[in-house]
């Protein structure tokens, strides 16, 4: 069964970015030479990676067209099948996407279907609508060492109450921090 993984980098107070759309500058105060290998390893163990159409076209935009030192990390995103989750988007360009119409049914269906991991990168109302369908199986964050002070929440109200078990607190040299948990199991009586 594929894990679902949430991968997000986030300020200290919780948003996820900028006041503006893809307003990510606060990215660049966790970017070194442990995250981007954090970020191979993951994309290493991915067979699929899920995103809101937003979060889709801004990604397909900047991967389709990254140059440079990105070379490995983005020969890998553009080559790991994708989903975008979107009830308007009829067609979906960026290599190996499909559209799913009901992310949680479909999700549901794709998590029973393969051994690799799937992860959610961005893609706040998604991220919402999944946590609430319970189907995380893994929360990855790595925590940016600022105060944004306004922008886009990744944790809005309305979010499920749900105990959490810590995995790994890995510290960075650049001051962040990833921090991996997996919802505790709930007990039966």
């Amino acid at each position: 069964m594929r894990k679902l993984i949430m991968w997000n980098v986030v300020t200290l107070d919780g948003y996820f970015e900028g006041e503006k759309n893809w307003d990510l500058s606060f990215h660049e105060l966790v970017w070194g030479k442990e995250l981007e290998e954090f970020s191979l390893t993951q994309l290493k163990s991915a067979d699929m990676l899920v995103f809101g159409a937003a979060t889709y076209k801004g990604m397909a935009d900047y991967w389709t067209k990254a140059e440079g030192d990105e070379g490995e990390i983005a020969k890998l995103m553009n080559e790991i099948q994708k989903i975008v989750c979107s009830s308007t988007l009829k067609t979906a360009d960026w290599n190996n996407t499909i559209v799913a119409k009901d992310a949680v049914a479909e999700i549901s269906k794709l998590k029973l279907q393969g051994n690799g991991d799937m992860f959610v990168f961005g893609s706040g109302n998604l991220s919402e609508s999944l946590m609430k369908a319970k189907l995380f199986d893994e929360f990855r964050l790595c925590i940016a060492p600022v105060f944004l002070g306004d922008g886009r929440l990744l944790f809005n109200q309305g979010i499920p109450h749900k105990k959490l078990n810590l995995l790994e607190a890995h510290p960075l040299a650049t001051g962040g921090i990833i921090l991996r948990y997996a919802p505790k199991e709930e007990s039966r009586q």
